[in-house]
């Protein structure tokens, strides 16, 4: 029982970056119809800022908690703007021009280029962050948990309810809702729905960046480490339903936790088996995701 718990803590801790990541795939999907195939990326980018930001206030004599405070609205603030750039190069025109060839291919080209500029600038070898926490367990009802792993819980959870609290309490947030209910009628009423749309990528890069940022001081970092966590949590989404926030935290959790089950319980090398395996099902009997809702279009 005491290995049950501590693969599920593990699943959580990872099952919550997948749901941050997925989150991102959700907000552009909500404003736009269309989805940020670089979002793996954008998190590759996130952690490595962080971590150059890191070091080098590690290196002015602060210490790693300090440093890495300090250093996160530099990451968020970046991928805010890294996310207006896909927009605007990469999606705004192929949405004016309704094709979606256009922003798919957009956004995957996008993500090649950042991923060689990462390799550029920080090289192809793997990178170990300083860690803000220590990396001594904290040892509780038997179920050892590394620091880390509950700054990754908090801030997910954070990060989602700092989203959902915009857009139930600000104006901006109601346009938002607003251009997700319906795009054209919000664009009658006056809202700025192309600005709206920038924002959507915006937010949903600077969700990626966080992820990064999280989860880079338990592993390590490098320009290769987006890819299959964007993959990942691009199933998640699926799994959840694109139109539903809290549908794909849900997938994150089922898809971390199941991972870490078979990992343990099986091998190591079947652990993506169950997800994908999840995937299908949900694509066969419930295409809108386990919590999506199925859109009725009019012809």
């Amino acid at each position: 029982m005491q290995n049950f718990m501590q693969i599920l803590v593990s699943g959580i801790s990872v099952g919550m970056i997948y749901g941050v990541i997925a989150f991102g795939y959700q907000l552009t999907f909500a404003t736009s119809k269309t989805l940020n195939f670089g979002q793996g990326e954008a998190l590759t980018l996130g952690a490595l800022v962080g971590f150059s930001t890191v070091t080098f206030l590690i290196a002015l004599g602060l210490p790693p908690l300090a440093a890495y405070i300090l250093a996160l609205p530099i990451v968020l603030a970046f991928g805010l703007l890294q996310g207006a750039v896909v927009e605007r190069f990469g999606v705004r025109q192929a949405i004016k021009t309704k094709s979606e060839a256009g922003w798919i291919m957009a956004t995957i080209a996008l993500g090649i280029i950042f991923k060689n500029m990462a390799e550029n600038v920080w090289g192809k070898d793997p990178l170990k962050f300083p860690s803000p926490l220590s990396e001594a367990p904290l040892t509780i009802g038997g179920v050892n948990l590394r620091p880390m792993e509950i700054a990754i819980v908090l801030g997910a959870l954070a990060m989602m309810l700092a989203v959902e609290a915009f857009n139930r309490r600000s104006i901006y947030g109601k346009a938002v809702v607003a251009t997700s209910n319906d795009r054209d009628a919000a664009g009658l009423m006056g809202i700025n729905t192309p600005l709206v749309i920038t924002f959507s990528y915006a937010l949903s890069s600077l969700s990626a960046a966080l992820a990064g940022v999280l989860i880079a001081p338990i592993t390590l970092t490098g320009a290769n480490m987006g890819a299959a966590l964007g993959l990942k949590a691009f199933a998640v989404a699926i799994i959840g339903g694109l139109s539903s926030g809290l549908g794909v935290v849900v997938g994150g959790l089922i898809l971390g936790i199941t991972e870490s089950l078979t990992g343990f319980y099986f091998d190591t090398g079947y652990k993506d088996v169950p997800g994908l395996l999840l995937l299908l099902l949900v694509l066969s009997f419930k295409p809108a995701g386990l919590f999506g809702k199925s859109a009725i279009k009019k012809v």
